[in-house]
């Protein structure tokens, strides 16, 4: 059996994603798979590539053949190199983390009043809201700890210690 690795389009019409598999060089495109290795979505930027690299590799070594897209992925993820014993790849472009919605907001707000302003908004403190029920409830002082010994008060009332002899 023929054993390609390629790509499985997903989405919309306008906004495709697509996964990596591993499936039967006869079955269509988006048919039956033997498995599913990774995803990558072109639309967000930069571009989603994640790969299973151990399975890739394990489906290189046992002759599948990678589609021309999905050769051009793997040696962006260094599976390719690595399968072929060549030096890995730089390192992909990765997402900017993005500004908070208060930072942004306070430097236009500097930026408008000429940077002599302070800054007009704060963020929000979570401050843990207490219930009724819980501010009705003892005291932690109440309950006994591990260092207080039993005394002899602290004996229920049923339990005496004498014992009757059995079978009489």
């Amino acid at each position: 059996m023929a054993v390609k690795i390629r790509l499985k389009r997903m989405g919309k019409i306008r906004t495709p994603f697509y996964r990596i598999v591993v499936a039967d060089s006869r079955t269509k495109r988006d048919g039956r798979v033997i498995e599913e290795i990774g995803i990558y979505n072109p639309k967000t930027d930069p571009s989603v590539i994640r790969v299973d690299s151990a399975r890739a590799q394990h489906w290189l070594s046992v002759g599948a053949q990678p589609s021309e897209p999905v050769r051009a992925l793997l040696s962006k993820t260094g599976d390719w190199q690595k399968f072929k014993g060549e030096p890995a790849p730089p390192p992909l472009l990765e997402a900017a983390p993005k500004k908070d919605k208060l930072e942004t907001f306070n430097e236009v707000l500097k930026e408008a009043h000429g940077g002599s302003a302070t800054e007009a908004v704060t963020a929000k403190k979570s401050a843990p809201k207490k219930s009724a029920a819980k501010a009705d409830e003892p005291a932690e002082n109440d309950k006994p700890t591990e260092n207080d010994e039993p005394t002899e008060n602290d004996e229920p009332a049923g339990d005496t210690a004498t014992t009757e002899p059995a079978g009489s």
